[in-house]
């Protein structure tokens, strides 16, 4: 079976010039960046050629990029590492930044809420700053339905109070441009996977002044704001990625839009139509639920998600469509699909000819 993939927001393939500027680093220059031989120089030298390449692509500076072990742990490490006081973040943002805020039992936090087209309302932000609140963090676009929040206008407003922003930005780069000093943001955290790169590297950036306790201690590593030996051929894949063209696939997704609405009765879509990563659409389809849409779809050989692949084995509906106010019955019959730069015409056509194939049957089950 020709099997088409449809799920780029979960993972994406590593990109061949990726793991070409990675394999020197998986073989012969092997050295720890930390030695001060020969070898570890080598290794060094990478490291900081990568982290002026990523510093370029992101409008920072050399010292404002820190290398993490993947997007959780470039969450994480913001929310755990500013100093206890007022939080406040949105009700769509990923697990990582939700589940860390809640084992901050040492802060309060406010958690804005979302319209039905999954945005944040930058008057509710307004309104919520506080003089104790030491952070806010706002995904720039959501993972489940590619709804883009006003970053540029969230961090303006938290810049007039002195209060640090971060974005979560895991599912922005790669599909649109990322420029820290155009969004005015502080923090920001990126996941090479997520464009092209190799899993387990990460960047957080954190611009000039901001304090954040290191999340890892051990070492002296990224100027003792991360410990631990760093993963130099993740970290050139990083670098590489990060250099490879924006993917706009928004006249795809929209073909594969106008067929469901066409095909599909009762089928509704979620997210807004426009101001979303152009890679993402989402929709719910009445009379089915979700575990069946995804099995039936995977047998007829197109590979979807319900959302995040770290909430998968739930039994709750998606906390994004809640969140926006969907009704139970279809959060839990929604379905994202996420198209990547090796995604085809023809293939939008053999996912919608799957979709009214598996829809039609599981509605016939529960006629």
């Amino acid at each position: 079976m020709n099997r088409i993939y449809a799920d780029y927001n979960a993972t994406t393939p590593l990109a061949p010039v990726v793991l070409e500027a990675m394999l020197p680093y998986l073989r012969d220059q092997f050295g720890n960046a930390s030695s001060a031989h020969f070898f570890g120089r080598e290794a060094r030298a990478a490291i900081d050629d990568a982290r002026v390449r990523v510093a370029r692509q992101l409008g920072a500076q050399e010292s404002e990029i820190i290398f993490t072990g993947g997007g959780t742990e470039a969450d994480n490490a913001v929310i755990f590492g500013v100093r206890p006081g007022h939080i406040i973040t949105s009700e769509i943002e990923h697990h990582a930044i939700l589940h860390a805020c809640r084992q901050r039992t040492d802060c309060e936090i406010t958690y804005l809420p979302v319209d039905r087209d999954c945005r944040v309302n930058p008057a509710d932000l307004q309104r919520a700053l506080r003089d104790d609140t030491v952070l806010v963090s706002i995904m720039s676009a959501n993972n489940e339905t590619g709804t883009i929040q006003p970053v540029k206008e969230l961090a303006a407003i938290c810049r007039q109070r002195g209060v640090p922003f971060h974005t979560d930005a895991i599912q922005s780069f790669g599909k649109q441009p990322v420029n820290v000093n155009d969004w005015n943001v502080d923090l920001l955290s990126l996941s090479a996977h997520k464009f092209y790169g190799p899993k387990g590297t990460g960047v957080l950036y954190c611009r000039r002044g901001v304090k954040l306790n290191p999340l890892l201690v051990g070492g002296s590593h990224e100027n003792e704001r991360r410990a631990g030996t760093e993963n130099v051929a993740g970290i050139v894949g990083l670098a590489r990625a990060m250099e490879l063209p924006v993917v706009n696939l928004f006249e795809l997704t929209e073909t594969l839009a106008a067929g469901i609405a066409a095909k599909i009765p009762g089928a509704h879509r979620n997210g807004h139509a426009t101001l979303r990563a152009g890679n993402t659409v989402n929709f719910s389809f009445a009379g089915c639920e979700t575990s069946g849409l995804i099995l039936g779809l995977d047998l007829e050989g197109v590979a979807v998600s319900s959302g995040s692949a770290c909430a998968v084995g739930s039994l709750e509906p998606s906390h994004v469509l809640t969140a926006m106010g969907l009704p139970r019955e279809l959060a839990r019959a929604a379905v994202r699909f996420s198209f990547g730069k090796d995604t085809m015409p023809v293939d939008v056509s053999r996912v919608l000819d799957a979709l009214v194939k598996v829809v039609t049957r599981l509605r016939a089950f529960t006629a």
